[in-house]
C-alpha cells in the first residue's frame, strides 16, 4: 500500500539525545551527516533538521555537537537538564515538530527519526524510513547490533544467539525508531522516562492503530560499552548477557 500523496514524507526530523558521550558523538553525528546527504541527494524535496539534545553533559559533547552545527546549518543543539532519556528525546522531537509547522509541513508529512549519542546509522539510514513511510508505515523498527570493536567474542556470540536480525523482528530499538509525526502525537509521545521510553512509544504506538514496520535492512551498530546509562537499557543487557543472565527484558 502506498499512501495518498498528501501523507508523503514532506520534512524529516533526527533526534539524537547525549549525555557525557564525548567519546562516541563524533562518529556518530559524522554518520548522521552521511546519511543526511544520502537522503538529500535521493530525495531533494525533502528536508531535514538534525537536532542534538545535550542532557546536563559535563564533558566535551557540547563542544563536538556545536562544532557540527556551526559547519553545517542542518544540525541544531539544545541544552537539557532532565537526567532522562525520555524526556531529552520528548524535547528534541518538540524541537523538531516546530520546525516542521515553521515550513509548513502537517505532520502526516513530518517524520521523527531516533537515534543514539554512541550509535553509527548506515549511509542508507533515512532514505529507508522515508521509503516505509510513503509506502504505508507508520512506524520504521529497525534493528540494532553492537559494536565487535572491543567487545569480548564470547560476548557478542552470546548477543548474536538471542537476536535474530531478520525482517518482521521482535526487536524495539530508541537507537533506530522512526514515527510519523501524526502517529507519534496520536500515541502520546514518549514517556519522560530514565529507560524503556522506545518500547513505551511502540506499546502506545500499536494501541492506536499505527502501521509498524520491523526491518533488518538499516542496521545501526551501537557500543557495546558495559556501562549503563540508562537502567534497563542496551547496556545493562549486554552487562547481564556478560555476567551469564538473560537480562529479564531488557532490550530483549
Amino acid at each position: 500500500m502506498t499512501v495518498p500523496a498528501e501523507h508523503g514524507i514532506r520534512h524529516v526530523g533526527v533526534v539524537i539525545p547525549a549525555h557525557n558521550e564525548e567519546r562516541h558523538l563524533a562518529a556518530a553525528l559524522t554518520a548522521v551527516r552521511t546519511a543526511v546527504d544520502t537522503l538529500n541527494a535521493a530525495r531533494p524535496g525533502v528536508s531535514v533538521r538534525v537536532v542534538v539534545v545535550l542532557d546536563a553533559c559535563t564533558d566535551r559533547s557540547g563542544t563536538i555537537a556545536r562544532t557540527f552545527a556551526a559547519a553545517d546549518a542542518r544540525f541544531a543543539v539544545q541544552d537539557v537538564d532532565f537526567r532522562n532519556v525520555g524526556g531529552t528525546r520528548r524535547e528534541g522531537i518538540r524541537a523538531v515538530l516546530a520546525g516542521a509547522a515553521a515550513r509548513d509541513v502537517p505532520d502526516t508529512q513530518a517524520w521523527i527519526a531516533n537515534t543514539d549519542a554512541d550509535s553509527r546509522v548506515p549511509p542508507h539510514w533515512l532514505t529507508r524510513q522515508v521509503e516505509l513511510a510513503d509506502a504505508g508505515s507508520d512506524a520504521v523498527l529497525g534493528s540494532v547490533e553492537p559494536d565487535r570493536n572491543g567487545m569480548d567474542a564470547g560476548l557478542v556470540h552470546a548477543w548474536h544467539a538471542r537476536h535474530h536480525l531478520r525482517e518482521h523482528h521482535p526487536h524495539i530499538h530508541g537507537a533506530n525508531l522512526g514515527v510519523r509525526a501524526s502517529a507519534y502525537l496520536a500515541a502520546g509521545g514518549f514517556p519522560a522516562a530514565e529507560s524503556g521510553e522506545d518500547r513505551s512509544l511502540v506499546k502506545a504506538l500499536r494501541s492506536s492503530g499505527a502501521v509498524i514496520s520491523a526491518t533488518d535492512t538499516n542496521r545501526v551498530v551501537t557500543s557495546g560499552r558495559l556501562e549503563a546509562r540508562a537502567p534497563r537499557g542496551f547496556a545493562g543487557y549486554l552487562l547481564a548477557l556478560a555476567l551469564g543472565s538473560s537480562g529479564g527484558n531488557v532490550q530483549a
